[in-house]
């Protein structure tokens, strides 16, 4: 019954449900205008979502504010996170305590934020961890790039400058800052600073052996 308020009061101040009966408020939800929220989601804490916010099917919102015009898309986990305007989410993005998006960034599939900051208009699309790290405006983080923030006893920052472009597959060893407009070539370990407006790469020789056969499976 109490859900079913819920979602009556929601209807009647403006807020678009896919289904009235799939949506589980679990604390408190304040909408702006225009916003649209799919099925299955939940909302636990103290939640915020401002003027034309999309929520997709199935996600988790806990203790968060979301800024206007941003999209989150399905399977989606945000707790304790605060993001700007514009921005879009997922699907399957996780945002943990401390990730703190500005306006038109964007955090795409399986990416984990998780005690960062991301500046203005940055991307990381995919299969990546920003965590404990401050990260500029219009920096490209690529697949595959992780933040190394432990070593095994103590959490370290890393800072990443404005329009920095992170290969895919790096490795930032904290603590490491990365100057202005660097590019970090693909498959880069980094771990000392890497002055601004400069390339970082690890030189590393490709080979290709000709005569070379293939190991046969042996027959039981």
């Amino acid at each position: 019954v109490h859900q079913r308020n819920v979602a009556e009061a929601l209807l009647v101040a403006g807020v678009t449900l896919a289904d009235p009966a799939r949506i589980d408020v679990r604390g408190s939800l304040e909408c702006g205008r225009d916003v649209f929220i799919d099925v299955n989601c939940v909302f636990e804490g103290d939640v915020t979502l401002a003027d034309n916010v999309s929520i997709g099917p199935n996600c988790v919102i806990r203790g968060a504010s979301i800024g206007a015009g941003t999209r989150v898309d399905a399977y989606t986990h945000i707790e304790n996170a605060a993001v700007g305007a514009n921005a879009v989410l997922g699907p399957y993005a996780r945002l943990r305590p401390g990730a703190k998006l500005a306006d038109e960034v964007h955090v795409g599939n399986f990416v984990e934020v998780k005690n960062a900051n991301i500046g203005l208009g940055s991307k990381a699309n995919h299969l990546s961890y920003v965590g404990d790290a401050d990260v500029g405006a219009g920096v490209n983080i690529g697949a595959g790039t992780i933040t190394c923030n432990y070593d095994g006893a103590n959490k370290h920052r890393t800072i990443i400058e404005d329009n920095v472009f992170v290969g895919s597959d790096t490795q930032l060893v904290a603590p490491v800052r990365v100057g202005r407009g660097v590019t970090i070539a693909a498959g880069t370990t980094v771990w000392k600073d890497v002055p601004e407006a400069t390339l970082a790469l690890n030189e590393k020789t490709q080979i290709a052996k000709t005569g070379y056969v293939r190991p046969v499976r042996k027959k039981n």
